[in-house]
């Protein structure tokens, strides 16, 4: 599913819309984590994270683990430089105010599955 058609249907907030082009990935996966680590080792190239994290080192391992996406839950929204930073290296942040778990199952509800790595 598009990721443009992922926030529409969950209603998230787009804070990058600088970055619009990037609305058209494909996203099948994805991954919900608030351990960084975690991420790095499970997370599925190309895929989406739900995280309450809202650092900088959310960007940074959102790029080394090649993710497409970024959405904040519990209302969670990065400082400004982390909203920059990610403008800067291309990915795209969003916004829900529902819990992780409600976000991460109306994803699955979408189509959307875990990496099994």
């Amino acid at each position: 599913m598009k990721l443009d058609r992922i926030a529409e249907k969950l209603s998230l907030r787009n804070i990058t819309p600088e970055l619009g082009e990037k609305g058209n990935a494909e996203i099948v996966s994805g991954h919900a984590s608030d351990l960084l680590s975690d991420v790095l080792a499970h997370a599925p190239s190309g895929g989406v994270l739900v995280t309450i994290q809202a650092h900088m080192n959310v960007i940074a391992v959102s790029l080394h683990a090649g993710l497409s996406a970024v959405i904040f839950s519990s209302g969670r929204v990065p400082e400004e430089d982390v909203r920059r930073k990610a403008v800067e290296e291309g990915i795209p942040l969003y916004v829900s105010e529902e819990p992780t778990f409600d976000v991460v199952g109306r994803l699955y509800s979408l189509g959307l599955r875990g990496s099994h790595a």
